[in-house]
């Protein structure tokens, strides 16, 4: 027996779809051994996972920009390995690379999946959560939505929710550095001085302790140009009061509606968008994949400069992995949310 074929992969597989919050009892845990990859295979030992909100809309049943989560299927996740054996030139043994590795402690990704997986090399050094974070698929979601539907121009007035999260944090510091006034909005005093003290925003609305209305009102005098929108519900419906002609209102998420029973809400205020000639555009970010790399090495840049910064929220254990998750729904979470599954 191969020392690869003598390793345990202890796995995340989803049981049954939740009706509102997921609960331990939507998951099943199972181990299964380890395989040697085939000819053109790689296999990759998974460091650490990213928790996103969009997790909750793949485990529903129904058409959508991805196909769901099979019942019985490890749950999606993307994340950050150690290449530990590989039968692909592309590939080395202890390369780090970013792919769908899904909620389990190994990978073996068949040559057939590699560019499906979305597998790239990543350099360590930058930091692995990072690479999760804003070189990751939230910093793609958040530079694509910003800069291809947004369009900010200097000067303008970009507000985004969920400011302190993942995509929110990256979205605001790349507003400031086009020029533009940022207004983040956030859940709790400690979130919203850490995004104006730490990431430079101009001002940031704590919606758990007044009106959004009224904190609009007083930091966007002249009106919201942009609106990055990563919660939806009653506080788009707020912004929508505020925007000017031409506004373009991004649409990332909606967290706020994800564990609904009900249907969900959508805007009342959509007529806004017809008197202000204003336009609303949903952001996939796999439509833009085969612009990564250019979004990267800008980002990267303003790291290595100290123009940007990544703050992630860790929790280790792929056995925490359906608590961890629930962090993302009740606003637990201060930065982008990452379970780490191993040590490198």
């Amino acid at each position: 027996m191969s020392a690869i074929t003598s390793l345990t992969n202890h796995q995340v597989r989803l049981a049954s779809r939740p009706v509102g919050l997921p609960t331990r009892d939507n998951w099943s845990f199972t181990t299964e051994p380890v395989a040697e990859p085939g000819p053109g295979g790689v296999l990759v030992k998974t460091l650490s996972l990213s928790l996103d909100p969009a997790m909750r809309g793949w485990m529903n049943e129904g058409k959508s920009y991805i196909p769901p989560v099979e019942i019985g299927a490890v749950m999606r996740a993307g994340g950050v390995g150690k290449v530990i054996a590989s039968n692909n030139a592309a590939f080395a043994v202890g390369d780090y690379v970013n792919a769908g590795l899904d909620v389990q402690e190994y990978c073996l990704i068949p040559e057939a999946n590699i560019k499906r997986s979305g597998m790239f090399k990543i350099d360590p050094r930058m930091g692995l959560t990072s690479w999760l974070n804003v070189l990751g698929m939230p910093g793609m979601t958040g530079y694509f939505g910003l800069m291809d539907v947004g369009q900010p121009k200097a000067g303008e007035t970009v507000v985004v929710s969920g400011a302190a999260g993942a995509v929110g944090q990256t979205v605001g510091q790349i507003a400031k550095l086009k020029g533009c006034r940022v207004v983040g909005i956030a859940g709790g005093k400690a979130k919203c001085d850490w995004v104006v003290k730490e990431l430079g925003f101009d001002a940031c609305i704590d919606y758990k302790a007044g009106d959004v209305k009224a904190g609009l009102k007083e930091h966007c005098p002249k009106g919201v140009d942009i609106y990055f929108d990563n919660v939806g519900g009653d506080i788009l419906d707020a912004v929508l009061t505020r925007i000017t002609r031409g506004a373009r209102i991004i649409i990332c998420g909606a967290i706020s509606q994800y564990n609904n029973t009900t249907p969900v809400k959508g805007p009342a205020n959509y007529l806004s968008l017809l008197v202000n000639r204003a336009r609303m555009e949903g952001i996939v970010v796999f439509d833009y994949a085969d612009r990564y790399p250019v979004a990267i090495a800008e980002m990267a840049g303003y790291l290595k400069d100290g123009k940007m910064k990544s703050k992630e929220d860790v929790v280790e254990g792929l056995e925490n992995f359906p608590e961890t998750l629930l962090k993302l729904f009740n606003g637990e979470n201060f930065g982008k949310l990452v379970l780490q599954v191993a040590k490198d």
